[in-house]
């Protein structure tokens, strides 16, 4: 990781000073570098050692950090990671296009691999990507979202990204495609695993840990799978409560809210429908051969389960 870092520091040059302030702002408020650490460990379960992966390491991160910059526009964010985000911080402006270079820095290292196949595995979890954000926006403030049409985006949104960089770490290593589709396999349910976990602390965490402020969600009407299974267990007046939140997007209501999720076990729901994700990816890394970075895998797995940020 310390080799991805170098890689992204000396990628982020730019003749343009904001281009290079907004950039190095997001990347050094730090975040989990899950989606490169990913690619480097499927890379290496795999005997892959060489120094393409870094730059593709950096590719993911590049892209996933692109994403923030632009969500956090979209969904009017303050905070991320304990910090002022970019559009706080530099404008909205400032933020979207920035988010447009680190695209575009992505894809000049994508052709600098010359590998096609890598390039039309992250070309197309770049597109699905936006397509899930899309998703997202439509279903805002609809409390009739069903646990269907909720994993339908963070597997879009969020998981992808995950899925596509095990999988390159697995194309990058000339693995057979039996090894891509385990990679790819342990990345998108890590990826659904780490989303619902995600929403889960939106009732359930603290936002002094989590960096972020609680509640983000509600206020931005999204109905995540705790507000779902809160609607299918709770009593009518607290479906209609949990309904009118969603639809109003109601902080003033976030107390209630919290307690009837938290109440009608909604929270375990939730986190047992991530640990059969996390269980689904420790399945599949236990395909790739045995050695120090499947073993990686599988612990990172069952850690993703107890995260609380």
């Amino acid at each position: 990781m310390r080799e991805v870092d170098l890689v992204i520091a000396r990628k982020l040059d730019s003749g343009v000073p904001l281009v290079g302030d907004v950039s190095r702002y997001i990347i050094a408020a730090g975040g989990k570098r899950l989606r490169p650490a990913l690619l480097l460990l499927c890379a290496g379960a795999l005997g892959c050692a060489t120094q393409q992966r870094y730059d593709l390491a950096a590719v993911v991160e590049f892209i996933h950090t692109a994403t923030l910059l632009h969500d956090d526009v979209v969904d009017e964010s303050v905070m991320r990671r304990g910090n002022a985000t970019a559009n706080e911080t530099f404008g909205n402006a400032a933020s979207v296009l920035v988010g447009d270079f680190l695209y575009s820095r992505a894809f000049q290292m994508m052709v600098d691999v010359q590998n096609m196949r890598i390039m039309q595995v992250l070309a197309d979890a770049t597109n699905i990507i936006a397509e899930g954000e899309v998703m997202q926006l439509m279903n805002m403030h609809n409390a009739a979202l069903d646990e269907a049409s909720y994993l339908q985006v963070i597997r879009s949104k969020t998981a992808k990204l995950f899925e596509a960089s095990a999988r390159v770490g697995a194309i990058l290593a000339g693995a057979s495609p039996e090894m891509q589709s385990a990679c790819a396999e342990y990345g998108q349910a890590l990826g659904t695993a780490f989303q619902v976990i995600d929403d889960v602390l939106d009732y359930a965490g603290e936002a002094q840990t989590m960096g972020k402020n609680l509640g983000d969600d509600l206020r931005e009407g999204k109905a995540t799978l705790p507000l779902i299974s809160a609607m299918q267990r709770g009593s009518l007046e607290q479906r209609q409560l949990i309904k009118t939140a969603i639809e109003t997007g109601g902080m003033a209501m976030l107390d209630q809210v919290v307690d009837i999720v938290k109440s009608t076990g909604a929270i375990e729901v939730s986190r047992e429908a991530a640990a059969q994700e996390a269980r689904r990816a420790m399945a599949a890394a236990q395909r790739l051969p045995a050695n120090a970075h499947s073993a990686c895998l599988i612990e990172l797995a069952e850690q993703l389960l107890r995260r609380d940020h």
